[in-house]
């Protein structure tokens, strides 16, 4: 019997294979959310651009306090001001420019206009109330590196320097299958005896959007040698990459990996994790292939903790490990595992800090043990677990 893989080592081993990122292209902003940057940003402008005002209020010299001083401009956000002379004050709103000459704005609380001169109350400083030029963004400053996935914030960022366009990664093209007769879609009536709707399909489907992936839905796979590998084979020539769910266990009606070894290479198979031990990696036609377990929990985790990094390392994102937390264990283990878990746990906060509950039903096949938790907890191989144990964890909203 092939040994178990640790996770760690399938990690490894998936990150070190994964193929050169796709072609860059340029794309608007407004369609690039997700997006893998393909090529550093250096910003060519100063964020913000000039001086200006962080309050509505009134601009004028420190020196010239404490008045009164006679206002003699108005400045609103987007208006070009005046020089400012010595002796005078600026009436002044949110974001708008500070003239030349001023190095203070004192707020309009403080401050009384009375027939056009104006009055101040309190200690004033040069430069309270001022927004420097440079102070978000210098000019040349290298804004995004290449690498990232762009979020929402990010392409604020972007276009606070004025990009209009982008260039990202194109985008990945997974074919997804899924193996089994057993299984229907839902919407097409009752099931029958022996069936299950296919709600793996569903769920990596969105999985693989979600990382801002192309999807090549390649259907249902039926439980034949023959039919296995055609769809293996169509799989590969439509596609960056192929996910299926199913048929990688040692059962009679497991044809996945058996026709992997057959058309291509098998590089990876039974992994030293619960759930999920029979996991596949390989490839077709040269093309990368990982093959998820059929149960929905199993399918879950395995995408989140393997197929995930694998595959935003193949788009080109340089930072693809989880991001893990520390929370105190709000349950007991008495039996040790020789694999490493991964419990599905509500995560919460308390008098005593990050505390994690597991959900009552660890069962591969309980996908509401995932829906109705927020993290994973690791226990690892061969550990047991007392309340109050330290535990590694991650949110599911990291992972997906």
């Amino acid at each position: 019997m092939t040994p178990l893989v640790p996770v760690a080592e399938a990690l490894d081993t998936l990150l070190s294979k994964a193929p050169p990122p796709p072609h860059s292209e340029l794309r608007p902003l407004h369609g690039a959310c997700g997006a893998v940057l393909a090529a550093d940003v250096v910003a060519d402008i100063a964020v913000p651009p000039e001086d200006n005002s962080a309050m509505d209020g009134y601009a004028l010299r420190a020196v010239d306090m404490p008045g009164p001083l006679p206002v003699s401009q108005r400045i609103a956000a987007g208006q070009a001001p005046r020089l400012l002379l010595p002796g005078t004050a600026a009436r002044i709103f949110t974001g708008a420019p500070v003239p030349p000459g001023a190095d203070t704005v004192v707020m309009q609380e403080q401050c009384t206009e009375v027939n056009g001169a104006l009055e101040v109350r309190g200690e004033v400083r040069a430069g309270d109330n001022i927004r420097l030029r440079g102070q978000d963004i210098v000019t040349g400053a290298c804004l995004l590196a290449r690498g990232r996935r762009l979020r929402p914030e990010d392409l604020g960022l972007l276009a606070s320097i004025g990009v209009g366009q982008v260039r990202v990664r194109r985008a990945l093209r997974v074919a997804l299958l899924a193996t089994g007769d057993e299984l229907v879609e839902p919407g097409s009536g009752p099931l029958q005896p022996g069936q299950i709707y296919n709600s793996n399909r569903f769920m990596l489907a969105a999985l693989l959007r979600s990382l801002g992936m192309e999807v090549v839905d390649c259907g249902r796979v039926a439980d034949t040698p023959a039919a296995t590998a055609d769809a293996l084979l169509q799989a590969a020539g439509s596609a960056d990459c192929v996910l299926s769910t199913g048929g990688v266990s040692v059962g009679d009606e497991d044809h996945v990996r058996s026709q992997v070894e057959r058309l291509g290479s098998l590089a990876l198979w039974r992994l030293a994790i619960k759930p999920g031990k029979p996991l596949a990696f390989g490839e077709v036609g040269g093309v990368p292939l990982l093959g998820l377990p059929g149960n929905p929990t199993s399918s879950f985790v395995t995408f989140c903790l393997l197929a995930r990094p694998f595959l935003l390392r193949f788009q080109g994102v340089d930072d693809v490990e989880p991001l893990w937390l520390r929370a105190r264990a709000g349950f007991t283990r008495d039996k040790a595992d020789r694999r490493e878990e991964y419990l599905r746990v509500t995560l919460s906060s308390g008098e005593s800090g990050m505390r994690v509950v597991p959900f009552a039903n660890q069962s591969s096949g309980v996908l509401s043990s995932v829906c109705y938790s927020n993290a994973l907890a690791r226990i690892p191989a061969a550990t047991t677990v007392a309340e109050g144990d330290w535990l590694d964890v991650a949110l599911l909203d990291s992972l997906n």
